[in-house]
């Protein structure tokens, strides 16, 4: 009798276990459950995206205000200048003045004739 009520219950005991089992793995296999794992799925895959772009961006603006330093030094733009030293004079003009006379003995006159080509 003992036998018996031991495999009675050790059957019941597998079957349950195993029905749990069947219906966890049916309810993964829902299309809501699909879908909403592919979505934490694509969430993750894009925080790790952007983690290592920051991360890559970063090292480029490091790198470029390093490079940037070592071209300033090499070329003398970093040099501090004495403050009793000015900067050498421009050859040209920055502004040229429009009343020379290379401006003021041929105006330039612009045609608003829309049937002109153009």
């Amino acid at each position: 009798m003992f036998r018996r009520t031991f495999w009675f219950g050790t059957g019941v005991a597998a079957g349950v276990w195993a029905t749990t089992k069947v219906n966890r793995k049916l309810r993964r296999l829902t299309p809501e459950s699909l879908a909403a794992t592919a979505a934490d799925m694509a969430l993750e895959a894009g925080h790790r995206i952007k983690h290592r772009a920051v991360g890559f961006a970063l090292d480029v603006r490091d790198n470029m205000a390093r490079r940037e330093a070592e071209l300033g030094d090499a070329l003398g733009i970093n040099a501090p200048v004495p403050e009793h030293e000015l900067p050498a004079p421009r050859r040209y003009a920055a502004i040229e003045n429009h009343d020379t006379p290379r401006y003021v003995e041929r105006p330039t006159y612009h045609s608003y004739n829309r049937n002109e080509d153009h």
